[in-house]
C-alpha cells in the first residue's frame, strides 16, 4: 500500500510544483507587460469646447516639476482614432515628455463615445477643432502658450498648414504628409498592386474602376450613382465614407503650406511608404519651404508608412507580440529620439 502511495504523491508533487512554474512566468510576463507600459509621464482626462459639442482629451505631462510645459498638439491621420491612438502614441508622448513637453490629443468626433461623427468632417472643420484645442491650451497655467506646436500624420498633412494658418504655432512634425488627395490615391492604388503582384488585366481593371470613381467625385454623384456605376462592388464604401471623400477629395496641400513659411517643420518620411510618395511630398516641401531654412527632413529607410519597422509592421503576431512586450521598439530606429531632439532645439 505505501509502495503505491508514494508515486501517486510525487505525481501530484510534479503536478503542483508544474502549475507553479506556470503562475510564475505568467506574473512575470505580466509584469514585463506592465512595466513596459508604464510611461514617465503623468495622464489626465479633459474636455474641450468646440463648437457647441465636447471633445473628449488626454493631456499628457512631463514628471519634471516645473510649473509650465510647452506643448505638442496631436492631429490625427485618417479612420477612427481615440486621443491615445489606442496606446500608439505614448512612446512619442513619453519622447516628448522628455525634451521638456506636454502632449495634447483627442477622440474624432463619434469614437470612443465622442459626440458627432467624424465623416461629417472637412479638412477645415478639422483645423477649426485644433484651432479651438489650442485656445483651449493657451488658456491653462500650465501650458507656455509660446511653445505650442503640431503632430500630425498622413491625412493630417492637409491640416496642419490649415490650423498655421488660423493660430501661430512655433514648430510642426509631420509625419507622412501627402500632397494631393487624388494624386496620393492613385498612388497608393499602384503600390498596393505591385506589392500583390497583381496582373497586368486586375492592374487595368482597378485603374478603370478608380478613373470612374473620379468622374462620379467630380461631378458630385451621389453614393448611390456609385454604388449603380460600380454594379455593387464597393470595397466596403459606405454613404458616409462617400461623403467625407466628396468633401474632401480636391484636397491639396501645396498653397496651404506656405503658411509654414519660417516656422521649423520636421519632415519624416518612410522608406517603405504604399500610402504616400514620399518623393513627391519632399520635392513640394522643400520647394514651399526651404527658402526660409526653416525645414529638417528625416528618412527612415526600413520604415513603414505609419514610422512602424516594416520587419515587424509585416506580420501580424510580430506587430502585437511588440505591441504588448516592447511598445518602444515598433517604431524605425531614431524615430523617437529625433522627434525629442528636435523638440529640444526647433530652430
Amino acid at each position: 500500500m505505501c509502495a503505491k502511495t508514494q508515486p501517486r504523491r510525487r505525481g501530484l508533487r510534479t503536478v503542483v510544483w508544474s502549475l507553479v512554474m506556470v503562475l510564475v512566468v505568467a506574473a512575470g510576463l505580466v509584469g514585463v507587460v506592465l512595466w513596459q507600459h508604464s510611461y514617465d509621464m503623468d495622464e489626465q482626462r479633459v474636455s474641450i469646447r468646440h463648437g457647441g459639442h465636447t471633445l473628449n482629451g488626454v493631456l499628457a505631462t512631463p514628471k519634471d516639476g516645473r510649473k509650465q510645459h510647452g506643448l505638442v498638439v496631436y492631429v490625427h491621420g485618417d479612420g477612427p482614432i481615440d486621443a491615445t491612438h489606442d496606446d500608439g502614441y505614448k512612446p512619442m508622448w513619453e519622447a516628448n515628455a522628455k525634451a521638456g513637453y506636454a502632449s495634447l490629443s483627442w477622440d474624432k468626433p463619434g469614437v470612443a463615445g465622442a459626440p458627432g461623427n467624424w465623416l461629417d468632417q472637412s479638412m477645415d472643420d478639422r483645423a477649426k477643432e485644433a484651432a479651438a484645442a489650442i485656445a483651449w491650451a493657451r488658456a491653462r497655467p500650465d501650458i507656455d502658450g509660446d511653445r505650442i506646436g503640431l503632430w500630425g500624420a498622413s491625412q493630417a498633412g492637409w491640416v496642419l498648414p490649415k490650423i498655421a494658418a488660423q493660430t501661430p504655432v512655433q514648430f510642426v512634425i509631420a509625419v507622412s504628409p501627402a500632397i494631393n488627395w487624388l494624386q496620393q490615391g492613385r498612388y497608393n492604388l499602384l503600390a498596393e498592386l505591385r506589392a500583390d503582384g497583381a496582373s497586368a488585366d486586375r492592374t487595368k481593371a482597378a485603374i478603370a474602376k478608380s478613373d470612374t470613381t473620379r468622374r462620379l467625385l467630380e461631378r458630385q454623384a451621389t453614393f448611390e450613382e456609385y454604388v449603380k456605376a460600380t454594379r455593387g462592388d464597393t470595397d466596403g464604401m459606405t454613404a458616409d465614407r462617400w461623403s467625407f471623400i466628396s468633401k474632401n477629395h480636391t484636397a491639396d496641400a501645396t498653397r496651404d503650406l506656405r503658411a509654414l513659411r519660417g516656422i521649423p517643420v520636421l519632415l519624416t518620411l518612410a522608406g517603405h511608404d504604399i500610402n504616400v510618395d514620399t518623393a513627391d511630398t519632399e520635392r513640394v516641401y522643400r520647394t514651399v519651404l526651404d527658402a526660409g531654412g526653416a525645414l529638417t527632413v528625416k528618412r527612415y529607410p526600413q520604415a513603414t508608412h505609419s514610422l512602424l519597422k516594416q520587419s515587424i509592421e509585416q506580420s501580424d503576431v510580430k506587430t502585437t507580440l511588440t505591441a504588448l512586450f516592447s511598445p518602444h521598439s515598433l517604431f524605425a530606429d531614431g524615430f523617437l529620439d529625433d522627434q525629442r531632439q528636435f523638440l529640444k532645439d526647433p530652430d
